[in-house]
C-alpha cells in the first residue's frame, strides 16, 4: 500500500490539491442558494447535519435545476417521488426516504429517521406515513410544470423511457409493456444504447453535500426527484449510503450525481472516502471513482465532489457529449463567499 501511495503523491500534478481550511461546505452543481443556507447555518453555531439538513432542504424549497423537490421529473404515471438520505459521520448513522410521496421535505424526513428509529431507510407510501406522524404536512408534489412535462412526454409516445426487452417496442410506443414471449436481445440492446444518450445529461441533477466542521466532523446528504420519466418504484442511487453520499469523520465525505441507475452499482461515494482514508487527495480520489465507472459504461452522465477531514476537497466528471465540465459550490474561510468552482471532465 505505501508503494502505492507514493506514485500517487508523486503523479499529482502541482496545484491539484486545493487549499485545506476548515469548515468547508462542498455541493454539487452550481446551487448558490443551497450552499449560502448551509454556511449561515455553520455561523449561527449549527451542527454539520443541520447544515446538510437545512442547505440540501434550501434545494427543496428552491426547486433546483427542477431536479430536487415537487414539480418536477414525474414519473411515468405523472407523479413527483422524491428521495433523500442524510449521515451522521460521527456515529456512522443514516436516515434515508425513497419513493416519497405527497411530502416536500424529504431530507427532513430522513433526518427524523435517525433521530426516532432505529432503521436506515423507510420507502414508499409507508415512509409518507411516517413523515405524517412527524409532523410534517400532506402536500401535492403536482405543478402545472410537471403536468405538462408528463403530457408533452405521453404526445412523443413515451419517449425516451427506461423499459427495454418488452413489447410492445418501447422504443417508439406507450405500454402497458410485457415481455414478450421470444426476447429479440441484439435489437433492443442497440435501441438501448440509442437513447440512454438522449436522456442521460440533465435530467437528474441530485443536490449532494458534504459538510465538514472546525473539529473534522463530517456530515453529508442528498435529495432529489429522480429521473425524469422513471418507472414508478424506481429507486436511484441519492438515498442508498455509500451511492448517493457518504461521511465519515476518520476520513472525509462524498456525493455523487448523475445517472444513478449505473452510479449506484459501483457504491462511488463510499469508494472515494476509502481512497481518501488512503491518503489519496480528494480530486484524485474523486477521478479514480469516475474512471472505474467509465470500464463498464463509458458513457455515463456523472459526477462526484469529494472533500476530507483537513479541508482539502475536488470533484470529477466523465466526459460526454453536452457534459465536458461541472460546477460544483465550495464556502471556505478563504473563500469571501460561497463560490462556484468548475472542474474538466475526464
Amino acid at each position: 500500500a505505501t508503494v502505492v501511495l507514493l506514485s500517487l503523491a508523486v503523479l499529482t500534478p502541482a496545484g491539484a490539491a486545493s487549499a485545506a481550511s476548515l469548515p468547508v461546505v462542498i455541493n454539487t452543481w452550481a446551487f448558490r442558494t443551497a450552499a449560502e443556507t448551509a454556511w449561515r447555518v455553520l455561523e449561527l453555531g449549527g451542527s454539520e447535519l443541520d447544515a446538510v439538513e437545512r442547505g440540501c432542504g434550501q434545494c427543496e424549497i428552491d426547486q433546483c435545476d427542477g431536479t430536487v423537490g415537487y414539480g418536477g421529473s414525474p414519473d411515468e404515471s405523472g407523479e413527483t417521488t422524491l428521495d433523500a438520505m442524510i449521515m451522521d459521520g460521527n456515529t456512522m448513522q443514516v436516515g434515508a426516504v425513497a419513493d416519497l410521496r405527497r411530502v416536500k421535505n424529504a431530507i427532513g424526513v430522513a433526518r427524523k429517521v435517525i433521530e426516532y428509529t432505529k432503521h436506515t431507510l423507510l420507502v414508499g407510501e409507508s415512509a409518507s406515513l411516517f413523515a405524517v406522524r412527524m409532523g410534517f404536512p400532506y402536500e401535492d408534489l403536482t405543478t402545472q410544470k410537471s403536468l405538462s412535462l408528463y403530457s408533452e412526454w405521453l404526445n412523443q409516445s413515451c419517449q425516451p423511457n427506461y423499459w427495454k426487452n418488452v413489447v410492445p417496442d418501447s422504443s417508439k410506443s406507450c405500454g402497458p409493456y410485457k415481455r414478450p414471449e421470444e426476447v429479440y436481445k441484439e435489437e433492443q440492446t442497440y435501441k438501448e444504447e440509442q437513447t440512454s444518450s438522449q436522456r442521460s445529461v440533465h435530467n437528474h441533477d441530485t443536490i449532494g453535500m458534504v459538510v465538514i466542521g472546525v473539529g473534522g466532523t463530517v456530515a453529508s446528504g442528498t435529495s432529489t426527484n429522480g429521473a425524469i420519466h422513471k418507472i414508478p418504484g424506481r429507486v436511484g442511487d441519492s438515498p442508498i449510503a455509500g451511492a448517493g453520499s457518504y461521511a465519515d469523520s476518520t476520513a472525509g465525505g462524498a456525493a455523487a450525481t448523475g445517472d444513478g441507475d449505473i452510479m449506484m452499482r459501483f457504491l462511488p461515494s463510499y469508494q472515494a472516502v476509502e481512497y481518501m482514508r488512503m491518503g489519496t487527495d480528494p480530486t484524485i480520489a474523486c477521478q479514480k471513482v469516475i474512471s472505474r465507472i467509465q470500464k463498464y459504461v463509458p458513457k455515463f452522465f456523472g459526477a462526484i465532489i469529494c472533500a476530507n477531514t483537513t479541508g482539502s476537497y475536488g470533484a470529477a466528471c466523465n466526459k460526454i457529449p453536452g457534459f465536458s465540465q461541472f460546477h460544483f459550490m465550495v464556502s471556505s474561510p478563504l473563500l469571501s463567499q460561497p463560490t462556484e468552482q468548475v472542474v474538466d471532465c475526464i
